[in-house]
């Protein structure tokens, strides 16, 4: 299955536009899950059918959902209360009843991320189309798996489940209790889930389409989104320009910010990824016939997924280099770290820490450049530790 998500800024038409997306992959007879995350049935209101916690057909090969984090919280709360029964007792903690809880925040983020992977390992559909939250929102969404998964391993690692035997003696011999069984099967469930969350954002069948209005807050939302996405190593599939006035048809002082969007729109289209145009039509758009209006082009399945190759240099500047691609990226806001196996990678407002490939963990870095919004970091093998030739 294809996953398209769909993101912008806040106030784009994103919503409107993940559901004419829909409509347009399931005329074509690909069967079509559209998975919404706001609170409000903007969705809903966009498709001319309510949405909800149940899906419901939308039409024609259409299937919509969205998700209710308050109950997939309480759910969650449940069954933690259950597992840490023993716990509970000992602390004399009075538990919480299903219906006395409200979500946390957070709650939403995560009973969308378990409604992607979810929709993904059903496989009843050929397309899955997610309309994420505005960009900035959306980007620590899909860094959510990584993270958590990261903070689990270093809270809990796994390598210290292996001395399950020894558990007791060791707490005895330390004089203080060691974390329960519990609580690693608890880390490692979580592991598990986070990891099949990941796998559905990291597949190459995954693809971000962005939304935006041309103009200068919509070139300046496109640019910072862009390298965001790049960093995650996430590939924008297409860029849709939405409500985009006639070009002929805008007078008055509609006439200037019709030139305003040709120009964003020719600097889009030189820059790429592929920019298609989505009319306004001078009303919000709402069912099934404003959608088919809007014409929202096909989703592309063609494309490669991003890559961050290693190259070899050893034998002309006896180096390894590290390509990672970061399209508008400005070398004054760029900020590298080494820790351990691990490079914290600042870039704008975005940072991602990830680990190292195997080769150059055996290396130490020699430095990095930034050209044609290719961040190129060079690592010099570590004698210590590179295995030496004959």
């Amino acid at each position: 299955m294809r996953t398209l998500l769909i993101t912008g800024p806040g106030g784009s038409g994103r919503t409107t536009v993940a559901a004419a997306t829909a409509r347009a992959a399931a005329q074509e007879g690909i069967r079509t899950l559209v998975l919404g995350a706001d609170r409000g049935d903007t969705l809903g209101a966009a498709l001319g059918v309510p949405t909800g916690p149940v899906p419901v057909t939308a039409g024609p090969g259409i299937t919509a959902w969205r998700p209710d984090p308050a109950a997939a919280f309480r759910a969650d709360l449940t069954a933690f209360q259950e597992r840490a029964t023993t716990v509970l007792d000992l602390l004399g903690a009075q538990r919480l009843d299903p219906e006395e809880v409200t979500p946390l925040p957070g709650a939403e983020e995560l009973s969308l991320l378990r409604a992607l992977r979810d929709a993904a390992l059903a496989e009843r559909h050929d397309l899955l189309v997610v309309d994420l939250p505005p960009t900035h929102q959306a980007l620590a969404l899909l860094a959510l798996p990584e993270e958590l998964r990261r903070y689990l391993r270093r809270l809990l690692p796994p390598e210290r489940q292996a001395a399950r035997a020894l558990r007791p003696v060791l707490g005895r011999l330390a004089g203080v209790p060691l974390p329960a069984e519990w609580l690693y099967d608890t880390a490692a469930r979580w592991d598990l889930e986070l990891a099949a969350v990941e796998a559905v954002v990291n597949d190459p069948g995954t693809v971000v389409r962005l939304v935006a209005e041309p103009g200068p807050a919509g070139a300046d939302a496109v640019r910072e989104a862009g390298l965001g996405l790049a960093l995650r190593g996430l590939r924008t599939e297409s860029l849709v320009a939405n409500r985009v006035l006639p070009e002929d048809g805008a007078a008055g002082p509609f006439a200037e910010l019709a030139a305003q969007q040709r120009k964003t729109l020719a600097e889009w289209q030189a820059a790429g990824p592929a920019v298609h145009t989505v009319a306004h039509l001078g009303r919000d758009p709402r069912g099934p016939d404003d959608l088919a209006a809007l014409a929202a082009p096909a989703v592309n399945p063609g494309g490669h997924p991003v890559e961050w190759p290693v190259h070899d240099r050893l034998a002309d500047d006896g180096v390894l280099v590290w390509d990672i691609p970061l399209p508008g990226a400005v070398r004054d806001a760029l900020d590298l770290v080494r820790r351990g196996d691990e490079l914290l990678v600042t870039a704008g407002p975005f940072r991602r820490i990830v680990p190292l490939p195997s080769a150059l963990r055996r290396c130490t870095v020699a430095g990095a450049a930034l050209r044609e919004g290719v961040l190129r970091i060079r690592f010099a093998p570590d004698p210590a530790l590179w295995p030496r030739t004959p």
